[in-house]
Parts: structure tokens; C-alpha cells; sequence
């Protein structure tokens, strides 16, 4: 079920704390989708809505939350949970990602040209794509990626976190990085670190 932006935000009257349980896809979002503890039970479709600057807080989706090309999206709510993936890729106006967020698949950052950080306590359980993202100047101490780690193009990142944990492959094509040795990546992360699968150059 899709529907339009009209019924959607009148059935939305009231609804708060409530579960939707379908899939939601929006092409003509407004800037701010007001509805406070908004739960999905399904998918998010919010791809491709150039004016939205705000989601509500609380918001929780069981399925996947799409705002890609999503141009004017400076940041989201705090405790967004996401069950399936995130993608945030081609959000140019994207800076910060909140506290408390948890993803359960993968996140979805590439071309994120203006996010310069990611929060201590971000929990991805899938993988992590950082592509492209040339203003990323560090990496939170700890950071557990579940499966890889692409880093390629982000060209402002210099060095690694302590305890960096990827379950698969680390990504570094053209990074000032791609040129340092397995060995001083791994002393980067140090003993609490690992990378299970090849570091990629």
C-alpha cells in the first residue's frame, strides 16, 4: 500500500505511538514530517525529496528507511532505530548523525560530502559504505562494523580508531591511508581491533 500524500497525513491524525503496517513511500514530502514517535512497521520510502529538512522524533522503522537524494537534510532525530537498511547516500546537506542511533543492516553514506564525524555509539550490523565522503575527518574509538568498511575517496581521513572491528573487508582505495602498511593499520586499531577479511587499497 502507497499512499498519497494527502491520505497518508490525514490518516496519520492521531496515530502517534501507533504501528503503520505497510510500506510507506512519499514523493512529495513537505520539509518536516511532523507526527512525533512515528513507528513503520515496513519500509520508508522517502527517496528523492529535494525540500525535506526534518523527520519527527522517536521515529522507528521496521524495514528499511530510504532518504537517498534527500538534498536539503541537514540531520535526523535522536534513538532513530532502523531495522533493515539506512541509506543517507547523496544527502549533501547531511553533517552530523544523531546519538543512539542503531542500525540493524547496512548504512548507506556515500556522497555525503559535508558529514565530517559519526557518533561514538553508532551500531551497524550490516555494512558501512563511507564512499566519496571527502569532509570525514575521523572515526569514532570502537567502531563495530559487522561485515566491510568502504572508505574509498574519503580523502580527509588520516588515520583509524583504536579498537576498530570489521567483520569482513576494509576498503581504503585513495585515501591518504591507502598507502600505509597491514602492519601500521593494524597498530592504528591496536589489540582490541581486528579486520577479518583483506584490506583493500
Amino acid at each position: 500500500m502507497q499512499p498519497n500524500i494527502y491520505n497518508f497525513f490525514k490518516f496519520l491524525e492521531g496515530k502517534e505511538k501507533r504501528p503503520i503496517p505497510f510500506k510507506v513511500k512519499l514523493t512529495h514530502a513537505p520539509e518536516t514530517i511532523t507526527p512525533q514517535e512515528l513507528n513503520v512497521k515496513g519500509d520508508l520510502d522517502l527517496s528523492n525529496n529535494e525540500k525535506l529538512e526534518k523527520l519527527p522524533k522517536g521515529l522507528t522503522v521496521g524495514g528499511y528507511l530510504s532518504l537517498y537524494k534527500c538534498s536539503s537534510l541537514e540531520k535526523l532525530p535522536e534513538d532513530l532505530t532502523v531495522g533493515g537498511y539506512l541509506s543517507l547516500a547523496y544527502c549533501p546537506s547531511l553533517k552530523t548523525l544523531p546519538k543512539g542511533l542503531t542500525v540493524r543492516r547496512d548504512l548507506y553514506l556515500s556522497h555525503c560530502i559535508s558529514l565530517k564525524t559519526l557518533p561514538k555509539d553508532l551500531t551497524v550490523g550490516g555494512y558501512l559504505n563511507l564512499y566519496g565522503c571527502s569532509s570525514l575527518k575521523e572515526l569514532p574509538k570502537g567502531l563495530t562494523v559487522n561485515y566491510s568498511l568502504y572508505l574509498k575517496n574519503c580523502f580527509s581521513l588520516k588515520t583509524l580508531p583504536k579498537g576498530l572491528k570489521v567483520g569482513r573487508d576494509l576498503y581504503l582505495e585513495n585515501t591518504p591511508l591507502s598507502n600505509q602498511t597491514d602492519e601500521k593499520i593494524k597498530a592504528m586499531i591496536g589489540s582490541n581491533g581486528y579486520i577479518n577479511g583483506e584490506i583493500i587499497r
